[in-house]
């Protein structure tokens, strides 16, 4: 059996937040706003706007800063008897992902409004939760898949270019996961067999990034939306989210468990983890000289880690090694794979890393 998941609607171009109450009000005609609060008095403002024209009753609340079951509960308090249709979650992925919580606990629906594209939270069911030390607690899920993902251009491009880089490293690494996962008739996010569309999503998402991925990362820096912007933005947000979900997800997902576990590497953006991640994963599959060559220029070109090093850390020591490597082998994407790896495995793939794109 195969299960694909998806948003039931997804909007992006620009000026699109103005715009966004009819497209809030057909879903229902109340809402609880979660934002960032350093956006409250600009997107929020924005959103309670075109809530207002659509005659649509809505409630703001700021968002704490962690996806955590203290700010849920929090949450909870300040809506009181406020029982909204659906939630309508505007900032990065914590934020989004908090409201997915708030929404599940409220039994509403859930809108995403990312104002980042690191990451492909915006279109999954899933999410994150942290103890209040900013630790990995659990990851849940909703029924369904957000009801609507709006991602205005405008708003996309006015943040930092480095988390538009991470999301790429986030999404460029799917390709090579999904096919993992084909290959060996592994389990997707669903619980599922991966999806024939989640691997061709996958592989046009990597095609899309390789095309693009300069010239975007341009365009964010001159915080001037174009079509390279909007590709990549697509490609990053939700054919990312579409193929990792329905496609399933292997060794450089598995490589967080390790790598979030030793300092500095536990600082470092999820995309730049993942992205360091698939080129462990390209060694342990044996790939040729002159694929690693092309796959190294293109992370070179564009500024995604091919080294701990490049992530921060200098000269890894024996037991940093063997803790990134036995959290990773216990991490369940591993099943994913064409063989099983062995610590000794890992680590020799690192080391291979290390002497071949390192500074020291």
């Amino acid at each position: 059996m195969i299960v694909y998941g998806s948003p039931a609607r997804y909007l992006q171009g620009r000026g699109l937040i103005d715009r966004a109450g009819p497209e809030l009000a057909a879903i229902g005609d109340s809402a609880l706003l979660l934002v960032d609060p350093m956006l409250r008095d600009t997107l929020g403002a924005a959103l309670e706007r075109s809530c207002a024209t659509a005659s649509m009753k809505v409630v703001t609340q700021a968002f704490g800063g962690e996806c955590s079951l203290r700010e849920i509960e929090r949450l909870l308090r300040e809506a009181g008897s406020f029982r909204p249709a659906l939630v309508v979650a505007a900032g990065g992925g914590k934020c989004l992902d908090t409201g997915k919580a708030l929404a599940k606990r409220l039994h509403a629906r859930v809108a995403t409004v990312p104002t980042i594209a690191s990451n492909d939270s915006p279109t999954s069911h899933i999410y994150v939760l942290y103890d209040d030390d900013h630790r990995l607690l659990r990851v849940e899920k909703l029924d369904r898949n957000p009801d609507l993902v709006i991602v205005d251009l405008d708003v996309i491009a006015r943040a930092p270019a480095h988390l538009l880089l991470s999301g790429i490293g986030d999404a460029v690494v799917k390709k090579f996961e999904v096919e993992q996962c084909v290959k060996v008739r592994g389990i997707n996010v669903f619980g599922s067999a991966p999806s024939t569309a989640a691997l061709a999503m996958a592989r046009g998402c990597y095609d899309v990034l390789r095309a693009d991925a300069a010239a975007a990362l341009a365009a964010v820096r001159a915080k001037e939306p174009d079509d390279s912007l909007a590709r990549v933005v697509e490609a990053c947000v939700l054919m990312s989210g579409l193929s990792f979900e329905s496609g399933g997800l292997s060794i450089a997902h598995a490589m967080t468990r390790g790598l979030s576990a030793v300092k500095p590497l536990a600082a470092a953006l999820h995309g730049y983890q993942v992205a360091y991640g698939v080129t462990v994963q390209l060694v342990l599959e044996h790939r040729d000289a002159a694929f690693m060559a092309d796959h190294a220029a293109f992370f070179r070109a564009i500024g995604l880690p091919l080294s701990l090093a490049d992530l921060g850390m200098t000269r890894p020591s024996a037991v940093e090694l063997d803790t990134i490597a036995d959290l990773t082998l216990a991490a369940p994407h591993m099943r994913n794979f064409e063989r099983p790896v062995s610590r000794e495995d890992m680590i020799a793939a690192m080391r291979t890393l290390e002497t071949a794109y390192g500074h020291a």
